[in-house]
């Protein structure tokens, strides 16, 4: 990912990808794509605990679209697993929603 494991940090310099892009759907597409409700799911304690954590990583504050999409999450405790947008069809993901975020920079 963006900083590597924390478990494996004597190596992070070989596990990182500083220049990661967020192409699944983010905690404001869900309402944004109109996501239906049975596709969203509730975040588990853990989950909200995870998100927590993340908000306090300087890799998370340096990007403050994604601090905002993690607060965002946190505070909804709302999430939704990519196969959600095939509730608009088969070809949604490939046709529609990853050209789109492509095109408009949207990650």
């Amino acid at each position: 990912y963006m900083s590597g494991s924390k478990n494996m940090s004597y190596d992070s310099a070989h596990l990182t990808t500083p220049d990661i892009k967020w192409l699944g759907i983010r905690p404001t597409d869900l309402d944004k794509y109109g996501i239906p409700e049975q596709c969203r799911l509730s975040m588990t304690e853990h989950d909200i605990k995870t998100g927590k954590q993340l908000l306090k990583e300087d890799f998370i504050k340096k990007n403050p679209e994604w601090f905002k999409e993690l607060e965002h999450m946190v505070r909804t405790k709302e999430k939704a697993e990519i196969q959600a947008l095939s509730s608009f069809g088969f070809q949604y993901l490939t046709q529609v929603y990853l050209p789109q975020k492509i095109a408009q920079g949207d990650w």
